[in-house]
């Protein structure tokens, strides 16, 4: 099942393989035209006892959101930033960081970042909230 940021996956089938075949990242929203977002196997809503796998695209913007719950990225190509509480961290290829739960994180890329994103689990339910998107 190929899914984009507004379709709902579940997070198992039950069936012996999850599979997710490749589709092209879209817009996460329309007045969002550098941020690209899929959620692969389940979207951040409500709770969940296992991770959320999601690729992100960024195109010299940004994103900043507060969560209840781990958010783990790792970078694909290009270069992220990423900053919580002060402390800020620079991620190239093959690199990765956390941003533990109960923090604002804000993530950019001055030219461009693709990323594999792994939330969760969250099985409280508690939401994400603060959203803002910026551009550079």
């Amino acid at each position: 099942m190929a899914t984009t940021s507004t379709e709902s996956p579940s997070l198992t089938t039950g069936e012996e393989i999850d599979f997710w075949p490749a589709t092209s990242l879209p817009l996460m929203k329309d007045e969002w035209p550098r941020l690209r977002c899929m959620f692969i196997n389940a979207l951040p809503v409500g709770a969940w006892d296992d991770f959320i796998l999601s690729e992100w695209d960024l195109r010299a913007c940004g994103w900043e959101d507060f969560h209840p719950h781990t958010e783990t990225n790792f970078v694909l190509e290009g270069e992220l930033h990423i900053q919580t509480e002060g402390k800020t961290v620079i991620l190239k290829p093959g690199d990765s960081a956390r941003v533990n739960p109960g923090r604002t994180g804000r993530y950019w890329a001055p030219d461009y970042a693709r990323m594999v994103t792994i939330y969760g689990p969250n099985p409280h339910g508690l939401e994400s909230h603060s959203f803002r998107y910026f551009e550079l």
